[in-house]
């Protein structure tokens, strides 16, 4: 199973479209950079919301992802979201 890193297109007011290839086939989520959670990890929203792609297209298929995604429902989700990414970004 081969993933690429997902492509973002900025829809504005916090949405983006996210397009992952996983395989030969291409999956789009939508997904809202709610500005809290994003104040949390970091200051380039567009540089949290590509982590946060990366961060679970590792825990799970693109597939399986709902086409609908907030960065604070990921949040509260997934214990540690918020530090890991910290950690992640500040390299």
């Amino acid at each position: 199973m081969r993933v690429d890193p997902p492509v973002l297109e900025s829809l504005g007011d916090h949405d983006y479209l996210l397009r992952f290839v996983h395989d030969e086939d291409s999956v789009v989520v939508c997904l809202h950079a709610d500005p809290a959670v994003v104040a949390q990890i970091g200051d380039d929203e567009q540089e949290v919301v590509k982590a946060t792609a990366i961060y679970l297209i590792a825990r799970q298929s693109p597939e399986d992802l709902p086409k609908q995604v907030d960065l604070d429902t990921v949040a509260a989700a997934y214990e540690g979201y918020v530090d890991e990414l910290r950690r992640q970004l500040r390299r």
